[in-house]
């Protein structure tokens, strides 16, 4: 059940991303932006969150772990943004610029999402004492 909170939390944030850059900004399909966020959201969550993040340092390096994870998010994200933008939309300049906008608004979600993972759904706390952002 934890797990599909923060799937929803993650698919939220990157529908709401996409919603506004990728349809608001950039006039590509809403239905496509939503396709590809709810594929970046199961990526990013089995690949970036369970995978890179559980196992990019120790449970007490909190700050660490969460700038290796956000730096591979970042990558992922654009990754998964501009191929599926590509082949939905045709590979051109305004997909890219969108796939990066995209890709950095995210990223800073991410950040504060790896935070909600690592107290709400993996329950480390060995970082709280030394990480002064836990309890803001």
């Amino acid at each position: 059940m934890k797990h599909l909170k923060a799937l929803i939390i993650k698919f939220v944030m990157s529908a709401v991303v996409l919603g506004i850059i990728l349809t608001g900004i950039y006039s590509y399909g809403f239905s496509d932006s939503m396709l590809i966020g709810l594929v970046l959201t199961v990526v990013a969550y089995a690949l970036g969150d369970l995978l890179v993040y559980r196992n990019a340092a120790d449970d007490s390096d909190y700050k660490k772990r969460n700038i290796i994870a956000t730096i591979s998010d970042l990558i992922l994200s654009f990754l998964v943004i501009w191929i599926m933008g590509a082949s939905l939309f045709g590979n051109t300049s305004t997909i890219i610029q969108g796939s990066i906008v995209s890709a950095i608004v995210m990223t800073i979600g991410e950040w504060f999402f790896h935070k909600y993972l690592d107290k709400h759904v993996l329950n480390t706390d060995n970082y709280r004492d030394t990480d002064t952002t836990y309890n803001k």
